[in-house]
């Protein structure tokens, strides 16, 4: 398990990455792997920028789009459950883990919000 969430976060892109990679383009799957490779990808980059933040706004904003770009995934992975079923063991762990990252961003979310009060 990474705690780190720099590297988590890279982790969890460069693994979509090589899950996308795996996945048998048609009509149907190239618009869904396009999808889930941007926001899988873009929660890492989100990160990364809400580490380099301005402000406490900034940093909360961007911390909020990581959250949003995780569920987003889940999504897009549910999707392609309905696809790809010779990889569904792989999709699980991927779905769990863009889980995991959307209730952590979330913890972050809300106690910013509460020590804001």
């Amino acid at each position: 398990m990474l705690y780190n969430l720099e590297e988590r976060t890279a982790v969890f892109g460069e693994n979509i990455i090589e899950f996308c990679k795996i996945i048998e383009q048609n009509v149907i799957t190239r618009p869904l792997i396009n999808q889930v490779f941007r926001s899988a990808t873009s929660i890492g980059a989100n990160y990364m920028e809400a580490n380099s933040a301005s402000s406490r706004k900034d940093f909360q904003n961007k911390i909020f789009i990581c959250k949003k770009e995780a569920q987003e995934t889940k999504h897009w992975l549910r999707m392609l459950s309905k696809i790809v079923l010779k990889e569904n063991e792989q999709l699980h762990v991927l779905w769990q883990e863009a889980q995991e990252l959307t209730m952590i961003f979330q913890k972050i979310t809300s106690s910013l919000r509460k020590n804001n009060v």
